[in-house]
C-alpha cells in the first residue's frame, strides 16, 4: 500500500476528543503516520499521548517539536514517555524553529541552530539506545545522564524538520528521515540530492533515510473558497524571514515580496492576492479526489516517500480534516494494490 501520513493541525478549537476521533479515522483508512505540529498553544507529546489511547496501530509523530525550549535529556524524556503510552509507535520529529519565535515567545537566545541540532540528536539518541551520557559540546555539556528502565524497548525514529541545504545534508548523516514543509514539488530531487550527499559522506545508505513532507491539501469540486484559504496561508509566512528566504529560492520572489510589502502596509487580502496559482499548486495540492492523488503521486515520483496530508480549513476546521482523511483515504487510492476509487 503507499504510505500517506497525515497532520493534525495544532488547533486549540480540536479538542483532545477530536484529535482521537481524527486519528481512529486515519488508522482506519490506512494512514501510516498521524503527525501533530507544536507552534504554540498546546504541546505536541500531550496530544500524541492522547492519540495513542485511541488507536492501535498508526505511527505517531511530533511534527516538529522545536529543540530550543527544551534540553536534549528533557527531549528524551519525553520521547520516552511517548513511546511508552503508545507502544513503541511514536516518532521524534525536532526542528529549530525560527529566530523571531524562540527568541520572542521562549525567550532563549537563537544562536548556533546547526550545533545546537547536532548536539541534541547525538545526546537524545544515545538516551535512547539505553547508554550513560558524559557529553562535552559547544552548548551542552551533560555527565551521568541515562534513561535507565525507562529506555525505550524499540528504536525511536528521529526526523529533523529540514528544507535548506545544510539542514538536509545533516538528516543525511545524523536522522533516520527528513519531515518537509511547504516543499515546492520542483525543489524536492534537489533536497534528496542534499541528503544523499549527507548520507554518503557519513558512510550511510541514503536508501535507509525517510523521505517525508507535509502537503497542504483541500479536496473539493469547487476550489475558489480553497484557493482564497491557501493564499492567505501562503501570505501570511512572507511576514517570517526564513520562510520568505526559502520561498524566494525556490523561485517564488516575486510573491513572496509583494506579499512582504502588502503585511507591512497591514493588508492581508492584498497579501494574498500576490501568491499566484502558479506558486499554489507548486507548494500545495486543492482540487478533486482525483486531481488531489495524482498530484501527491507526483511529488511521491519526485522522491517523496510519505506524503503527509495536511488538510487546511476551509470553513469549519474538523470537517476539513475529516472530509479530507476520508476523501483520500489509502485504502481507497486507485495507487493502492487492490484498491478503488471511493464513489
Amino acid at each position: 500500500m503507499a504510505r500517506f501520513g497525515v497532520r493534525l493541525e495544532n488547533d486549540p478549537t480540536l479538542s483532545p476528543q477530536d484529535y482521537q476521533e481524527l486519528s481512529a479515522q486515519a488508522e482506519k483508512n490506512g494512514f501510516e503516520a498521524v503527525w501533530v505540529p507544536e507552534g504554540g498553544g498546546r504541546d505536541s507529546l500531550t496530544s500524541l499521548a492522547t492519540i495513542a489511547m485511541k488507536t492501535e496501530k498508526v505511527m505517531l509523530g511530533t511534527g516538529i517539536l522545536p529543540i530550543f525550549a527544551r534540553t536534549p535529556t528533557n527531549t528524551g524524556m519525553g520521547a520516552a514517555g511517548t513511546a511508552a503510552v503508545s507502544d513503541g509507535r511514536f516518532m521524534l520529529g525536532l526542528g529549530v524553529g525560527q529566530a523571531p519565535t524562540v527568541e520572542s515567545r521562549d525567550g532563549i537566545p537563537f544562536k548556533q541552530p546547526m550545533t545546537r541540532m547536532r548536539e541534541t540528536i547525538q545526546i537524545v539518541k544515545a538516551l535512547l539506545s539505553g547508554e550513560e551520557v558524559n557529553f562535552s559540546g559547544k552548548q551542552f555539556n551533560i555527565t551521568g545522564a541515562s534513561m535507565g528502565a525507562a529506555t525505550p524497548k524499540t528504536k525511536v525514529p528521529i526526523y529533523i524538520a529540514a528544507l535548506g541545504p545544510q539542514m538536509l545534508e545533516m538528516v543525511g548523516e545524523l536522522a533516520d528521515g527528513v519531515l518537509m514543509n511547504w516543499t515546492a514539488v520542483d525543489y524536492l530531487a534537489e533536497a534528496v540530492e542534499h541528503i544523499k550527499r549527507g548520507a554518503e559522506k557519513a558512510g550511510r545508505d541514503p536508501k535507509e533515510i525517510d523521505i517525508a513532507g507535509y502537503v497542504r491539501v483541500a479536496v473539493g469540486d469547487d476550489v475558489s473558497a480553497s484557493r482564497d484559504s491557501l493564499r492567505r496561508q501562503v501570505a501570511r509566512y512572507a511576514s517570517n524571514p526564513f520562510y520568505r528566504n526559502f520561498f524566494a529560492q525556490t523561485g517564488f520572489d516575486k510573491e513572496m515580496s509583494a506579499a512582504a510589502a502588502a503585511l507591512a502596509e497591514g493588508n492581508l487580502d492584498k497579501a494574498a492576492d500576490s501568491i499566484t496559482v502558479e506558486m499554489q499548486d507548486q507548494v500545495a495540492v486543492v482540487g478533486t479526489a482525483a486531481e488531489c492523488r495524482a498530484a501527491l503521486e507526483k511529488r511521491r515520483d519526485a522522491g517523496l516517500q510519505m506524503p503527509v496530508i495536511a488538510p487546511f480549513a476551509v470553513g469549519d476546521n474538523k470537517a476539513s480534516h475529516r472530509h479530507v482523511i476520508d476523501a483520500l483515504a489509502p485504502l481507497k487510492s486507485p495507487f493502492t494494490k487492490g484498491g478503488t476509487l471511493s464513489p
